[in-house]
């Protein structure tokens, strides 16, 4: 006779406090470990920005990463949670092919910064996913506070994107 009690309802998810907690701490490892790689390579890139305005805005990334690791070192803390070395390799391969493009365009300023560009863009959507998933996580924790600092980053994470978005329309429609 089959125990229906083991078997999963269709269209239903139950996920308890204790999983939930482990798959958020899990998350926030990888998207923290991503955000090392970033802080060690991000002065790099900006050094190899031909446009000012777009190093200034990877200099601000900069700031704002090491702010949102203060904020995810705080949700460590409240959670009594560990930082784990959380697999992020696409994040840390999508910095990687960074640098590879702008080495393949080391002689073409412009199109080595539309690389940055386009890179820095992608980096920060993974990064506004990934926190927008934690938020809701948060949530179903029932933590205001480390739901409050997962939108913190969320939001700096959008706002990088955006004037990363602006930068990249200003260089385009720069005239030659």
């Amino acid at each position: 006779m089959e125990n229906n009690k083991d078997r999963s309802v269709p269209g239903k998810i139950t996920l308890g406090d204790k999983k939930l907690q482990i798959y958020f701490i899990n998350n926030l490892d990888k998207i923290y470990q991503a955000k090392l790689h970033l802080v060690k390579h991000l002065p790099e890139i900006a050094d190899e920005a031909h446009f000012t305005d777009l190093r200034h805005a990877i200099l601000e990334t900069l700031e704002d990463v090491e702010r949102q690791l203060a904020r995810m070192d705080i949700i460590y803390t409240m959670l009594d949670a560990e930082n784990g070395k959380g697999n992020c390799n696409g994040l840390i391969g999508l910095v990687d092919d960074a640098f590879a493009d702008i080495k393949l365009h080391s002689k073409e300023p412009a199109l080595r910064d539309m690389s940055i560009a386009f890179y820095m863009q992608n980096i920060e959507s993974m990064e506004m996913a990934s926190f927008q998933v934690l938020e809701m996580a948060a949530v179903k924790l029932k933590n205001k506070q480390v739901k409050q600092l997962i939108k913190e980053n969320y939001d700096e994470a959008k706002a990088d994107r955006t004037l990363l978005l602006l930068i990249t329309a200003k260089y385009v429609m720069a005239k030659d």
